[in-house]
């Protein structure tokens, strides 16, 4: 009896010896650490299913081409004069469409249960949804890359030089990053992924067309103008096209700056209320 007894407490301490911790216990990961490794994940993501990136890289070409040739001539009188107004805008329109592939992927996460996963480690709560963001924001420079090298070829030429283009690229992505924020809360209203993406199209169908991104508003009826004068897009389009030229209006980007602090104000808070209650 004694030596079993014995026995079990060798065998006891032994497993204790090897659970011991080595050192002292680890730090908590920072909200920053945890952020990027869920950001990691998403290109993760794209690497394994490459056809993610259909979207950023036929899409750009696509519409780039197509209004450039359709629009060109009638518009502007030739393509070339046409490319120099459109490109800026064209820009916009193809990365903020895709802003609304964020909603669709933390939907489709949400219904398989993965978030369920996330929120039960000892992690910032956000992470999974920032980091999300911050994987997406790699997909949106892509497409911006593509879209300027397009546009090159067409014969843009931006008079603000690189730093225009580079300043631009920076704003077009702190919008777009901040504008996700309405689709990550879409992504936790709805229950499939198609009626996250059916409420996204309904939002940014309006605001794209219905913008100065393909003709000056002066040439529109004055309802029509009163709507593209307080749209974000056209805001964004029009500090977008004077830091491209060199003549950027600090009004303008104030205004642009606005709309992002206000989106991620309201719907981040937002989001994460709803991420929340879902525990």
């Amino acid at each position: 009896m004694t030596s079993t007894t014995d026995r079990t407490a060798d065998t006891a301490a032994a497993v204790a010896d090897v659970l011991k911790m080595p050192g002292p216990r680890p730090a908590r990961p920072t909200a920053l650490s945890t952020s990027l490794s869920f950001g990691w994940r998403a290109l993760l993501k794209i690497k394994h299913v490459p056809e993610q990136l259909f979207d950023v890289t036929m899409f750009p070409i696509m519409f780039t081409l197509m209004f450039t040739y359709l629009f060109g001539g009638a518009l502007a009188g030739s393509t070339s004069a046409y490319v120099q107004f459109l490109l800026p805008g064209i820009l916009v329109q193809t990365v903020v469409m895709i802003t609304m592939y964020t909603g669709l992927t933390l939907n489709k996460d949400i219904e398989k249960g993965v978030f369920d996963r996330f929120r039960s480690l000892p992690i910032w709560r956000p992470s999974p949804l920032v980091g999300a963001l911050l994987g997406d924001v790699v997909r949106y420079t892509i497409a911006s890359i593509i879209v300027l090298i397009l546009g090159l070829v067409l014969g843009f030429r931006p008079d603000g030089g690189l730093v225009g283009v580079v300043a631009s690229i920076g704003l077009l992505l702190l919008f777009s990053f901040s504008l996700s924020w309405i689709w990550t809360m879409f992504a936790m209203l709805m229950r499939t992924e198609q009626a996250v993406m059916g409420v996204s199209m309904f939002i940014l169908f309006p605001l794209t067309f219905a913008s100065n991104i393909f003709v000056d508003p002066a040439t529109m009826p004055g309802w029509l103008q009163a709507f593209v004068g307080v749209n974000p897009i056209s805001k964004l389009v029009t500090s977008i096209r004077g830091l491209m030229a060199g003549t950027v209006e600090m009004a303008d980007l104030a205004v642009v700056f606005g709309w992002c602090a206000g989106f991620v104000v309201i719907f981040g808070p937002l989001t994460m209320r709803l991420y929340n209650r879902k525990s």
